[in-house]
């Protein structure tokens, strides 16, 4: 017992050594961190070293043995909970998935799947990599990998993605089932690095305008997008930029100023700056070395726009160098900076707000954290989102474009031109029918290899002339299994988006990710208003005159 009792004595001081040898490599490590210390016990009301003391008791004088890890995990949470909603701990299962959809790569070998009958089925192969070079098609279904059965993924449980990810220029061996094929056929794919791309579509939508969706800004969204401009702006004609960050939760607040340095030409534009109680304004401005010169900008923004996305919505509307299209973004303001922790967990803390040129915080309150997370629904409830009532705004927040048109803050960017959602796509029969498309897709082709004539997506959009009939009564009777309560006789407008969608879709699995918004953008009334708007001799007075569209 002597041993035992002295190991438990000196727990506690060992847990406190650790801790602030974490502390010191964090900020080592990060050289804009600034040094975090616990308290000595002569700062008893800052709470210095209690947390220690209270984990040394337990440690040594509790009933049952602790799961110290648990503890420290619940004290982390508790400590956070009472900062912004923002501020986070990243456990270290999930650091790798976060770094690499930031850094913008993993290894693996570069195919796109999903689950359709239980079985891991190929959407497409990444162009020249791993899979592509080895001949997977797609519609294949991955029957082994290795000597393991990868069938019945559900019910087993099984993670697709940890059986083909793994260290570059090591072999994973698969066998898959391929349509038209009686045996099973082999593969040894060399895994490698596989670019994650935050640009998920650019191309010519006229003869004067492109059209770049990005994703998330990440690592390597600038040089993306500077490859969109340069293959679609480089045109003869081409002079215009819509730029679509819907759903875009952010990243990166550099790349988001070194695309704005693409937009503003001059050199020295302030596009934002950051402060903080511990961090002095840092003023971020443009280069003036932009490679084109971009006449008129169209920036679309919803709800799902935040961050690094409302960043570069609120740099344009300030200056008034282009037209916000779109529904009131998120409205987070807020800047955070990641520590690295010991065990390869890490601490994303707040550490400053940032500020649109003309002064504004677009942050929200987060005093009522459930309130906060619950905006989005409330805005919808409210009518804000299908235009039946206007924005509530804070008359006290109100700042002014360099133009004088007034603007606000505390409550995200608020667009230009609004258009309105269409409540109707909510409807839940609909959305089932929806939801068996991408599935579908693979029999649907196999059943009409005609489709594979088409060269290209305007052969595509031409020709392609789809029985509705057929492919409605195909997407029930797969939807039936789940849901046996559904009714597919849909309203003739949802039928018409239903089928929008499939012909994206469709485009998609023919001739890759950017296929999809060039066809479904044809019909997107948001993408449409802008093009429309951008027409007009003045965008930004029209688009401020009109300042709603839809209906």
């Amino acid at each position: 017992m002597r041993n035992e009792t002295s190991f438990n004595i000196w727990t506690p001081l060992f847990y406190s050594a650790l801790l602030g040898i974490g502390l010191l490599a964090g900020y080592l490590l990060n050289t804009d961190a600034p040094l975090i210390s616990f308290g000595s016990g002569s700062h008893g009301g800052s709470g210095g070293g209690r947390v220690e003391q209270l984990m040394g008791y337990i440690d040594a004088r509790y009933v049952d043995e602790p799961d110290r890890e648990k503890l420290y995990e619940a004290a982390i949470h508790a400590v956070l909970d009472e900062l912004d909603p923002h501020s986070s701990y990243i456990p270290k299962d999930e650091m790798q998935a976060l770094t690499e959809s930031m850094e913008g790569n993993f290894e693996g070998i570069g195919i796109e799947y999903l689950v359709v009958d239980d079985t891991i089925t190929v959407v497409s192969a990444l162009p020249q990599g791993p899979s592509d070079n080895a001949g997977l098609l797609p519609g294949d279904q991955i029957i082994y990998v290795e000597d393991s059965l990868v069938t019945g993924v559900e019910e087993r449980a099984i993670d697709p993605a940890s059986l083909m990810r793994g260290e570059g220029g090591t072999e994973v061996a698969i066998r898959v089932r391929r349509p038209g094929t009686p045996e099973l056929i082999a593969f040894r794919i060399t895994r490698a690095p596989i670019p994650v791309y935050s640009v998920d579509a650019a191309y010519t939508i006229d003869d004067e305008t492109a059209y770049v969706k990005i994703n998330r800004f990440s690592q390597n969204t600038y040089s993306e997008f500077m490859e969109a401009l340069e293959e679609h702006l480089e045109k003869p004609g081409a002079k215009n930029l819509i730029l679509d960050l819907r759903g875009n939760p952010g990243g990166y607040l550099q790349e988001a100023t070194k695309l704005l340095s693409e937009i503003f030409v001059q050199r020295g534009v302030l596009l934002v700056y950051t402060e903080g109680r511990n961090s002095t304004r840092q003023p971020y401005k443009s280069t003036g070395r932009a490679r084109y010169n971009i006449q008129e900008v169209a920036v679309l923004v919803d709800g799902g726009s935040a961050s690094a996305s409302e960043i570069v919505a609120g740099a344009v509307q300030d200056h008034d160098r282009g037209i916000i299209v779109g529904r009131r973004t998120f409205g987070k303001g807020l800047v955070q900076e990641q520590y690295p922790l010991l065990d390869s967990s890490a601490l994303r803390l707040t550490v400053a707000r940032y500020y649109t040129p003309s002064d504004r915080s677009i942050q929200r309150n987060y005093e009522d954290e459930e309130d906060y997370r619950g905006d989005l629904h409330r805005r919808f409830e409210s009518g804000e989102l299908t235009g039946r009532t206007s924005v509530q705004v804070d008359s006290s927040l109100i700042y002014y474009t360099d133009n004088g048109y007034p603007v606000f803050g505390g409550g995200g960017i608020t667009p230009d031109f609004f258009v309105p959602l269409d409540s109707s796509l909510n409807n839940e029969d609909f959305l089932r029918l929806r939801q068996q498309i991408a599935p579908y897709m693979f029999g649907y082709i196999r059943r009409h290899p005609e489709v594979k004539q088409y060269e290209n997506v305007e052969a595509f959009v031409r020709g392609f002339a789809p029985n509705v009939r057929e492919i409605i009564t195909d997407l029930r009777e797969a939807a039936v299994a789940d849901y046996p309560e559904l009714d597919a006789d849909l309203p003739l407008h949802l039928r018409d988006e239903l089928m929008l969608y499939f012909r994206s879709r469709l485009a998609r699995q023919l001739f890759g990710t950017a296929a999809f918004y060039e066809v479904y953008n044809r019909e997107d009334e948001i993408v449409q208003e802008a093009l429309r708007l951008l027409r007009d001799t003045d965008p930004l007075a029209a688009a401020r005159a009109g300042q709603t569209g839809g209906s």
